[in-house]
């Protein structure tokens, strides 16, 4: 492991800069794809293709509230935040969804008036073309994201990141629109394939909804996560139980807090230093991780807490 990412200040930095990136590079490539959508839109007339342009606008207004959300959630502690400032990330992440679901209710109503109008697309090429394009610049930002989300967890990213898949089967669905209305006849595919893409953003805007509720309402870690961290805490050779654990995330913030049964005979010398191993041993599996330990006499039961071993 890294000693630099040991230092849970140097771990948020790093974080920080991911994803500030990741959020830059997101804004350049919407830029670049609102000014191709823009003019195949005009040219072909596409209800897939408006609606495939108005998610892509409404992605440049949500990554410039994540590049500003993490920023926000990347300042230190401070007087009046004394935990940080990381459910700024979810926050943001619940404001992308809100644009995702205002997107998606607009082009279903587009799609449905299609429908009863019968208007047809025009203009094949161009809009294949744009979409090949689209999508070759989508599967480049994409990996980028994964890789950032891998290394941060960061859930406004992770929500960024559902917006661009999507985008990637939004220009999927176009070509399969226009190639179905102009080579096949079929006139009804442009407004159908927009009612799915409407379904689909709807769906993706409440897996984003989710992640970030669990943040915002402190969610436990996931199982595997916390049976990795009980395996870790209880292979210290003088702890002798494990309980009270309690674990939540805010941003690229994990927090843990525990109480630990010790040999009633130590001193308390002797509890700190076991209690100062376990926690640099948490800071080089767990970086970033904020620890709590309290530590208690074997075999102590108090009052309203659960003291079963973990």
């Amino acid at each position: 492991m890294n000693e630099a990412l040991r230092d849970p200040q140097e771990h948020l930095d790093i974080r920080a800069r991911l994803t500030a990136r990741a959020a830059i590079a997101s804004i350049t490539v919407a830029i670049f794809l609102i000014g191709l959508k823009a003019w195949a839109s005009i040219e072909t007339g596409s209800i897939a293709m408006l609606g495939s342009l108005a998610d892509t606008a409404l992605d440049l207004i949500a990554s410039l509230i994540t590049f500003f959300g993490v920023r926000y959630a990347a300042m230190p502690a401070d007087e009046e935040h004394r935990f940080g400032h990381g459910k700024a990330e979810a926050l943001a992440a619940l404001f992308q969804v809100v644009l995702i679901s205002v997107s998606a209710i607009g082009i279903a109503w587009r799609a449905i008036d299609r429908l009863g109008s019968g208007t047809r697309t025009e203009g094949l090429e161009l809009g294949v073309g744009v979409s090949v394009l689209a999508i070759a610049a989508t599967l480049g930002l994409l990996l980028y994201q994964r890789s950032v989300i891998r290394r941060t967890g960061s859930v406004a990213i992770m929500t960024d990141h559902v917006h661009y898949q999507s985008d990637l089967f939004l220009n999927l669905s176009v070509i399969a629109a226009l190639v179905l209305d102009q080579w096949l006849g079929f006139g009804l595919a442009d407004p159908i394939f927009g009612i799915a893409i409407a379904l689909w953003l709807l769906y993706g805007g409440w897996r984003g909804a989710s992640h970030a509720i669990d943040q915002l309402m402190d969610r436990e870690w996931d199982d595997e996560k916390r049976d990795r961290f009980l395996e870790m805490v209880k292979a210290h050779p003088e702890m002798q139980g494990i309980h009270e654990l309690r674990t939540r995330t805010s941003g690229g913030v994990d927090f843990a807090q525990f109480h630990i049964w010790l040999d009633p005979k130590m001193t308390v010398e002797q509890a700190h230093r076991v209690m100062d191993e376990i926690e640099a041993e948490i800071s080089a599996q767990f970086p970033g991780t904020e620890v709590l330990i309290h530590p208690d006499p074997k075999g102590l039961e108090e009052p309203g807490q659960d003291t079963t071993p973990e």
